[in-house]
Formats: C-alpha cells, sequence, structure tokens
C-alpha cells in the first residue's frame, strides 16, 4: 500500500526511469518516512517520561498533604472527645468552679480550632498548586520543539508561586538562561542544527533540576527555571552548577540572569529584574551567572566583587539590538 501510495504521488514510472534506480528511489524515499516517523515517536517518549516523572512527584506531594491533614484530624478529633467526657464530668458536679474550669477549657479548644482551620487551607492552596502542576502537561502548555514547558505554563507558575509566597512567606526564585552566540551558530550550522542544540539544552536542563521545579522555553533561544521554596543564595549555587553541566557536555555554553521574588513583585517584575542580570551576564563576558538581589546586579561566583548598580545597566550591561541575544537550592526540598 505504501509503495502503491508513493507511485501515485510521485509518479515515478513516468520519468522513465530505469527500473532499479526508481526502485532506489523508492527505497531511499521510504527509509527517509520511516527515520521521521521514528524521531517524531522518540520525541513523544522522551515527553511522555518527563511528564510522568513530574506527575509522579505531584502525587508524592498530594500524598504528604493528605497524611498531614489526616494527622492534624485526629489530634483535634481526640481534643473534641477528651472535651465532651469533661462536659458530662463537670456538667454531674453542678459546682460555680466547675462551669468556670469548663469555660476555659472550651476556650483552649478554640485555639487548636482555629489552627487546624489555617492548615486546612493552606493544604487548600498547595493541592491548588500541584494541580496547576498537572496542568502543565497538556499539549497547549508544552513546547513543541523541546517537549519542556511554554510560555503560558510559566505564567501560571507564576502566578501560583506569588499566591503562595503572598499569603504563607515561602520564597521561590527564577532564573533566565540564554545560549552564548547562538545566533552565529545558526548562520554557521544552519537552523536544523540550532533547533538540536535547543532540544539538547531542554533535555539536559530538564535531567537535572527537581522534580518541583518548573523549565520552560522562554522564546528562542532562552529558557526559565522556576524554583519553589528556593532563596536566592540556593538558586545562584544550583544554577552555576547547570551552568557547568552545560558546558561540560555541550558544544556551547550558557549565560544566566537569577532573582527571588520580593514584597512589592509581580510576574513582569521578578523576571525583568532576571533579565536585567543576564545582560549584565552576558556583558561581563558570557558564560557565567549574575543575579539580582533587588536593589543591584552581582556576579554568583565573585560574593566580595563591587556591585554593579542599576544605573549602569544602559550604558554596560545592555548589548547592541543586533547583537546575539535575538542548595538553598540546597539539598532537594519536596
Amino acid at each position: 500500500m505504501f509503495l502503491h501510495t508513493l507511485f501515485a504521488v510521485f509518479d515515478i514510472w513516468s520519468l522513465q526511469l530505469p527500473t532499479p534506480v526508481a526502485l532506489a528511489a523508492v527505497t531511499v524515499i521510504g527509509y527517509m518516512v520511516g527515520r521521521k516517523r521514528r524521531s517524531t515517536q522518540d520525541a513523544n517518549d522522551n515527553q511522555a517520561r518527563r511528564e510522568l516523572k513530574r506527575a509522579q512527584a505531584v502525587a508524592r506531594e498530594l500524598e504528604k498533604i493528605a497524611d498531614l491533614i489526616r494527622r492534624h484530624l485526629a489530634t483535634h478529633h481526640a481534643s473534641v472527645v477528651r472535651f465532651k467526657n469533661r462536659v458530662v464530668t463537670l456538667g454531674a458536679a453542678q459546682s460555680e468552679g466547675a462551669w468556670q474550669e469548663l469555660c476555659q477549657e472550651a476556650e483552649g479548644m478554640l485555639k487548636p480550632t482555629f489552627k487546624l482551620a489555617a492548615q486546612l487551607a493552606n493544604a487548600y492552596d498547595e493541592i491548588r498548586q500541584q494541580s496547576n502542576h498537572l496542568m502543565t502537561f497538556t499539549e497547549v502548555r508544552t513546547d513543541p520543539l523541546t517537549g519542556v514547558s511554554n510560555r503560558r505554563a510559566l505564567d501560571e507558575t507564576l502566578v501560583s508561586m506569588f499566591a503562595m509566597m503572598n499569603r504563607y512567606e515561602l520564597p521561590f526564585s527564577v532564573v533566565i538562561f540564554d545560549i552564548d552566540h547562538f545566533k552565529k551558530i545558526n548562520d554557521d550550522q544552519g537552523h536544523l542544527y540550532g533547533d538540536s542544540i535547543l532540544k539538547s539544552v531542554a533535555k539536559l536542563l530538564a535531567d537535572n533540576v527537581r522534580d518541583t521545579d518548573v523549565v520552560t522555553r522562554y522564546g528562542g533561544e532562552e529558557f526559565v527555571i522556576v524554583m519553589p521554596q528556593t532563596p536566592v543564595t540556593g538558586a545562584c549555587i544550583f544554577t552555576d552548577r547547570l551552568r557547568q553541566q552545560v558546558e561540560q557536555n555541550l558544544p556551547l555554553t550558557l549565560s544566566g540572569g537569577v532573582a527571588a521574588a520580593v514584597d512589592g513583585d509581580g510576574p513582569q517584575t521578578l523576571l525583568s529584574r532576571a533579565d536585567a542580570a543576564l545582560y549584565s551576564a552576558k556583558a561581563a563576558g558570557r558564560n557565567r551567572i549574575f543575579y539580582h538581589t533587588g536593589l543591584e546586579i552581582r556576579p554568583t561566583v565573585e560574593a566580595d566583587a563591587e556591585p554593579l548598580p542599576e544605573s549602569q545597566l544602559d550604558s554596560q550591561a545592555m548589548p547592541p539590538a543586533d547583537a546575539d541575544h535575538a542548595e538553598t537550592h540546597e539539598e532537594p526540598i519536596v
């Protein structure tokens, strides 16, 4: 059937080619089609494995939340039972002192009740956050070339992260990575090779982050990683490790800009500060990581170096328009 289809489309016999040449042409075309199909299948398999890994991490988080709720409810239930028994005992005593004691115990019951209500609200928000992680598995939230999350998934993740930070003061950080000299890679090696580079970088990043981190393709040759429960110090350490991994395993280097969310931040201001740090890393020679403290920009590997003030960003850190810019992440927190 496949051969008949090819003959119908290309009408090879009408070209009056010798039979061996025609058969060879059919063989080559069949091989290329099969190779394309295998390549697509491999990409789908890799994406499915990444999604399964993240789904397993989300399931573990939900299991922990459920276990925590069960333990708190068991403790609260025991308190209610004790209170009920005290009501029966003190009610039989019919003394003023007994009833005053009962009122004090009732007041004591209210405190853990309010605490449990807050814990349940916290658990609800955590479940909502994990549900958002699960939503990023859908096709509309996945970059078709690299298989990592796309800009839409990033926007939704940041909204969720800021909600958790504002309510429970949970820290988180982001890094924007940019492939150094990517325009030159495309010009010299071609866009197909450039696409393979993007896939390789995305895979390396996805394979080396925590299950709870979110790797996204921000656009072009830029990638953003969202790191929950990670202050800026840990984010800088982890980000520089990723930079070294890329340098050691791929024929290219990355520059990165790190920023941690602070009071008054929103998704755009946070990404803008990370982007300013990235520009500084580019201006300083590439293949390095800079971070934004909220007031100034510093290199991660020179903690005692003089900071780069915001006022110098335009003149020193910003490249020309046609330039090539077209834990504790400490131990994993799960």
